[in-house]
């Protein structure tokens, strides 16, 4: 097969892109910036496409709707032009907050909380007016390595002290580079059109597993320090004023902590299982293991 890959550059485009080479098909990275009929004259040499490119931090809303909106639209577009099917890679985001114990699942209304979800599901919805094939991905929180979002936890560690943040009873959906590569390829192959799908490992993953297991990887030293959410909420306001100044998202903003003080986002995956026949083999202890020498690569 030939598949077209926006955001090939990127985490998760260069895992599948090497994952497509590794089994003998072809990818073809596909430029920036996106013009309809550059992306028109791609998509026709292609067998499908997967659309992966998308804004994930920045500081104003016109840069997540750009990105996450815009391009969606073209993609979705060009595709349907060219009369190719369309794998589009979302975000659980778009589904907005859930509890472990009341996780999404497809059919519930989306109620996203930040501008990142918002665009995401705004992407969605480009797609699904516009392409006349599509499938829509939707992972959890994307760890391994490539990933920089873990990179500050390792870097701490490394230094001593750890910070628990956000609320104590949240929980997240988690799903490793490997499990989500597989998930893409699979509805690349056989995603059924018009379907959406939660894309994570079952096991919801707490703010404290994720900081001791980090911790343990990173040789199991540092001290783990909670910190209240009063607190954090005035480092999300200093980082709402570094970011303003320099113009560059921080780790820890207004936008952030809207998703620190909400209850978590996790979701089921029988969908996934049922309609392509994957199951995330990975958890967060395996993984963060697997991942490990790169991670401490990058501290």
């Amino acid at each position: 097969m030939r598949i077209a890959v926006t955001g090939a550059t990127g985490f998760i485009g260069r895992h599948v892109v090497s994952r497509i080479a590794s089994g003998g098909d072809i990818a073809i990275a596909v430029p920036r910036p996106f013009v309809h009929n550059t992306l028109r004259e791609i998509f026709g040499r292609a067998d499908a496409v997967v659309h992966l490119a998308g804004v994930v931090a920045a500081i104003s809303d016109e840069a997540y709707v750009e990105g996450n909106v815009t391009s969606s639209r073209l993609v979705a577009e060009a595709a349907r032009d060219a009369g190719v099917r369309l794998v589009h890679i979302s975000s659980l985001a778009a589904a907005g907050p859930a509890p472990a114990g009341a996780p999404h699942v497809e059919t519930g209304t989306p109620a996203p909380i930040t501008t990142y979800g918002r665009t995401k599901l705004d992407g969605e919805l480009a797609v699904r007016a516009i392409a006349s094939r599509w499938t829509v991905l939707r992972p959890g929180v994307v760890y391994g390595p490539g990933d920089r979002a873990l990179v500050p936890l390792f870097r701490m560690a490394k230094r001593g002290i750890l910070p628990l943040v956000g609320r104590a009873d949240a929980a997240y959906t988690f799903v490793y580079i490997d499990d989500l590569v597989t998930a893409i390829l699979a509805a690349v192959a056989r995603g059924p059109d018009g379907a959406t799908m939660f894309v994570g490992h079952p096991q919801p993953v707490t703010p404290r597993t994720l900081v001791e297991q980090v911790r343990d990887v990173a040789g199991g030293r540092a001290a783990i320090v909670h910190v209240p959410q009063p607190l954090l909420r005035l480092a999300a306001w200093g980082g709402d004023a570094v970011g303003a100044a320099t113009r560059r998202p921080v780790l820890i903003n207004s936008r952030r902590f809207v998703e620190l003080d909400s209850p978590g986002f996790v979701c089921r995956v029988d969908r996934l299982r049922e309609d392509l026949g994957v199951e995330a083999q990975v958890g967060l202890a395996d993984g963060l293991r697997h991942a490990a020498d790169w991670y401490l690569s990058q501290v």
